[in-house]
């Protein structure tokens, strides 16, 4: 499969995978890695001490700082706000930007925001509008400002309770930190 590079993108990167779409008016700096299937919308900004995995969305208005390590399967809304510095001074910068990581099949709603060296668990969700302050663990359900635990969401996107309860009753049980159905 190519890479599929709108004309009006400005991509400097050379490590691309396969099957990766950049669309309009997109800079992708030159030592940025990006895996293959990804979509990267119009209008993202991609720095260079990116890690982007495979069948990674971005959708548009997002800029990718330096510091941010996103697995596979990853999805970030719209307008979605990274940080990489806690304590911004123009014109001063750390040694070291902060890391950030998006663990795999990590989903960030629109216009949410993450702070510097947060960790996003697994199957995690932050609904749109978010300010992440904290980490989150893996299959949790975080929103607000500051987000807070509102329940889980199963691997297939299912939202449960805190009382790990489906919208239909359905119970479930953390096993390894993951919501299953609880068996009869």
């Amino acid at each position: 499969m190519a890479i599929k590079i709108h004309p009006t993108a400005e991509v400097q990167a050379k490590q691309i995978g396969d099957g990766t779409t950049i669309w309009q008016f997109c800079l992708v700096l030159e030592k940025a890695r990006i895996g293959k299937n990804c979509n990267i919308n119009f209008n993202v900004f991609i720095e260079n001490d990116v890690i982007i995995g495979d069948k990674v969305t971005i959708k548009p208005g997002v800029q990718i700082w330096d510091g941010l390590r996103i697995e596979d399967n990853v999805f970030i809304g719209p307008n979605a706000t990274f940080t990489n510095d806690l304590l911004p001074r123009s014109k001063h910068y750390p040694e070291k930007f902060a890391e950030t990581h998006i663990r795999k099949s990590a989903s960030i709603g629109a216009n949410a925001t993450v702070l510097a060296g947060i960790e996003i668990g697994e199957y995690a969700m932050i609904g749109a509008g978010s300010v992440v302050t904290t980490n989150v663990d893996p299959f949790t359900l975080v929103y607000g400002n500051p987000a807070r635990k509102k329940g889980f969401v199963t691997r297939e996107g299912k939202v449960l309770s805190l009382e790990l309860r489906d919208k239909n009753g359905q119970q479930y049980t953390l096993i390894n930190g993951e919501p299953k159905p609880t068996e009869l």
